[in-house]
C-alpha cells in the first residue's frame, strides 16, 4: 500500500463517484423527491396516503409481501433437503445433482413462466394427464399460486448454493459430538447443523426476498398485474411520467429491498457460527438407510423433473406448430427459428453488444474499486464499494423510471437527440444493476493476491501502471472474468428496465422481443425461440468462461 494517495488515484476515484453518482443516486433521489413533494417545492406524505386508499394498490402491496414471503418458504422446502442429502450423505451423482439444481438461473423466470404455463397451466399437460387419470385439476399456475411457483423455482439456487457451502464449512467435530450425545437424524439437522448453517441460509433467502419482490417480467407475463412492480410499470406508462403513485410505488419496494437486506445481518448480529476445523477436514459422509435412500432420491427426482420442466416446455414451444389442450405439440416446425432469425436479428446483436458494453463497463470499475479500497488509503474509498453495492437494492423499474424522469430532456448532441431516446441509455442502466456482481468478484480476486508481490515488483524497478499491468491485472484474470460473465449473462435477460427504457423495437434487445412476442398465442412460438437463443447465449458464456479457467489452471500447474 503507498504511503499516500496520489492525484491520480484521487482523480479515478472521483470520476468513478461521478458516474455513480449520475446513473444512481441522483435518479433514485430524483423518484424519492417526488414521491414526498408537494408539487410546491415542500414536503407531503399525502401521495402515501393516496396510495393506501387506492385498493388494488393496497392489495398489490399486500400480494407482493406475500409472494415474496411465499417464494422463500417454497424455495427453501425444495433446496434444504437437497443441500443437506448431497453434503452429508453418501450420495451417487450428488455433484450432477448439484450441477442440475443451479440450471433454473440460466433461464429468464418470464421465459420459463410461459412453458410452465404449458405443462402445469390449467389446461397445460400435467392437468390434462391428472384430469384423464384421476378427474381433478390443480390450480398450480393460477394468479398468485402460480408466480409463487415460477419465483421459488427459479430462485432455489441461491439457498442451495449457499447452503451448501456453509455446511461444508461446518466443522465435523461439532456433528460427531452431537451424534456422541444421542442427536441423530432430523434432531441433529435441526438443533445443530441447520443452525451452524444460518449464515448460508439466511443469505440465499435474503437474496431471493429481494429478487422476487422487485421482480416486473414473470408477473406481467402470467397476466398477475396486482403486485407492485406491475402497477409501478403499469402506472409509469398509462398514466404518465408525472403520475405520483409510481413513484411512492417505487420507494416502497426500494425501502423493502433494502429493509430485507438489513433484516438479514440483523438476524445474524451478536451471534457466534465460526468454528475451529481440524484442518479443513470435510464431515464425514454417512450412509443412507434403505427409507432415507427412498426419501432423498425421490426428492431429487421431483425436484429436477421440475427443474427440467421449464428448459423442456420452452424447447418443445419454439418447435411446435400447435399447442393447445394437448400434453406435447401436435405439430412441429422451424418456423419459429425463421421468424426470429428474420425478424429479430438484430435484437440478439443489440442484446451482444449492450450486455457486452455494460460487462466491460463493470469490470473496469469493478477492479479499480477493488484496487482503490483494498490497496490505497484514499480517504472515503469504501464508500465507492457501498454506493456499487447499493444498487442490489434497487429495482429495474425503478432505476429505469428515474432515468425517464430525469434524462428525458438531456439532449446528446452526438447522439441525435435524448440521452432516453438513445440505444446508450440501456448498457448504461444494466452497468449500474450488474456492478455489484463485477465489484465482488473483483474484490475476492484481488483479496487472494498478496501485497508483496506488486511490492516485490516495485523493489526490481517496475512503476505503480507497469505493476498493475503486468502483475495485478493477470493475477486477477479469473475474478474478472467471473465478474465479466455474471454481469453479461444477467444483462442480456434483463427485462425491468428495458420494458421502460427501450425506445423503439429497432434498438430493444431479446429480452423485450420474447415479451412482445409472449403477449399473443400466435408469436409464443417464436418468443420461445427467442428465449431458447437467449440461453443458449448464457449457457455458451458460462461454457466458455469456465474453459478458459480450466485452460489458466492447467497452464499454472505445468510450469515449474
Amino acid at each position: 500500500m503507498t504511503a499516500r494517495p496520489t492525484l491520480a488515484q484521487a482523480a479515478i476515484a472521483g470520476a468513478i463517484a461521478l458516474f455513480l453518482a449520475a446513473f444512481l443516486v441522483v435518479p433514485v433521489l430524483a423518484v424519492v423527491w417526488i414521491a414526498f413533494a408537494d408539487g410546491a417545492g415542500g414536503v407531503t406524505l399525502s401521495h402515501f396516503g393516496a396510495f393506501f386508499g387506492v385498493s388494488l394498490l393496497r392489495e398489490s402491496f399486500w400480494n407482493s409481501l406475500y409472494v415474496a414471503a411465499a417464494s422463500v418458504l417454497v424455495a427453501s422446502v425444495i433446496a434444504l433437503p437437497i443441500a443437506y442429502f448431497t453434503s452429508r450423505f453418501r450420495l451417487r451423482g450428488a455433484l450432477a445433482v448439484q450441477t442440475l439444481g443451479v440450471l433454473p438461473l440460466v433461464m429468464p423466470p418470464f421465459v420459463g413462466a410461459v412453458a410452465m404455463q404449458l405443462i402445469f397451466g390449467r389446461n397445460g399437460s400435467v392437468n390434462l394427464l391428472l384430469g384423464d387419470w384421476l378427474g381433478v385439476n390443480v390450480p398450480f399456475m393460477e394468479g398468485l399460486n402460480g408466480v409463487i411457483f415460477v419465483e421459488a423455482l427459479h430462485y432455489f439456487p441461491f439457498i442451495l448454493l449457499n447452503l451448501s457451502v456453509a455446511l461444508a464449512n461446518i466443522d465435523p467435530a461439532m456433528e460427531e459430538s452431537a451424534q456422541n450425545l444421542g442427536a441423530h437424524g432430523f434432531r441433529l439437522f435441526r438443533r445443530v447443523v441447520f443452525p451452524l448453517a444460518m449464515p448460508g441460509y439466511v443469505a440465499g433467502a435474503s437474496l431471493v426476498f429481494v429478487k422476487v419482490f422487485d421482480d416486473l417480467g414473470t408477473p406481467l407475463v402470467l397476466n398477475v398485474t396486482n403486485m407492485l412492480a406491475p402497477q409501478a410499470y403499469l402506472r409509469i406508462t398509462s398514466m404518465g411520467i408525472e403520475d405520483p403513485l409510481g413513484y411512492v410505488i417505487s420507494v416502497i419496494m426500494i425501502a423493502f429491498s433494502i429493509l430485507a437486506m438489513w433484516l438479514s445481518a440483523r438476524a445474524l448480529r451478536g451471534r457466534d457460527y465460526a468454528t475451529v476445523q481440524r484442518g479443513g477436514a470435510a464431515a464425514p459422509r454417512r450412509r443412507l438407510s434403505r427409507g432415507q435412500a427412498v426419501l432423498a432420491y425421490g426428492w431429487i427426482a421431483l425436484v429436477l423433473l421440475l427443474v427440467l420442466s421449464p428448459h423442456l416446455g420452452i424447447l418443445l414451444l419454439s418447435f411446435s406448430k400447435v399447442w393447445s389442450f394437448s400434453v406435447v405439440p401436435e405439430a412441429f416446425t422451424l418456423e419459429n427459428y425463421r421468424t426470429v432469425f428474420a425478424d429479430s436479428s438484430g435484437m440478439i446483436v443489440n442484446t451482444l453488444v449492450y450486455a457486452g458494453l455494460a460487462a466491460f463497463v463493470d469490470i473496469v470499475i469493478g477492479t479499480t474499486i477493488a484496487y482503490l479500497v483494498l490497496r490505497t488509503p484514499l480517504p472515503g474509498r469504501q464508500f465507492l464499494d457501498l454506493g456499487a453495492a447499493a444498487a442490489l437494492a434497487i429495482p429495474g423499474v425503478v432505476l429505469g423510471i428515474g432515468y425517464l424522469r430525469l434524462f428525458r430532456g438531456v439532449e446528446i448532441p452526438w447522439l441525435g437527440g435524448a440521452l432516453t431516446a438513445s440505444w446508450i441509455i440501456l448498457p448504461i442502466a444494466y452497468s449500474v444493476r450488474r456492478l455489484p456482481y463485477a465489484v465482488r468478484s473483483c474484490t475476492a480476486a484481488l483479496q487472494q493476491l498478496h501485497a508483496s508481490l506488486e511490492e516485490a515488483a516495485e523493489n526490481l524497478g517496475a512503476s505503480r501502471r507497469r505493476t498493475i499491468q503486468r502483475i495485478v491485472v493477470p493475477l486477477m484474470a479469473g475474478g474478472i472474468l467471473a465478474g465479466f460473465v455474471t454481469s453479461f449473462i444477467t444483462a442480456a435477460v434483463e427485462l425491468s428496465a428495458t420494458l421502460l427504457l427501450a425506445s423503439s423495437e429497432s434498438m430493444a434487445p431479446m429480452s423485450y422481443g420474447i415479451y412482445l412476442y409472449m403477449q399473443s398465442i400466435a408469436g409464443r412460438g417464436p418468443g420461445a425461440a427467442l428465449g431458447v437463443v437467449a440461453v443458449v447465449i448464457v449457457a455458451v458464456g458460462t461454457y466458455a468462461s469456465n474453459r478458459f479457467m480450466a485452460g489458466r489452471s492447467a497452464q499454472q500447474e505445468t510450469k515449474p
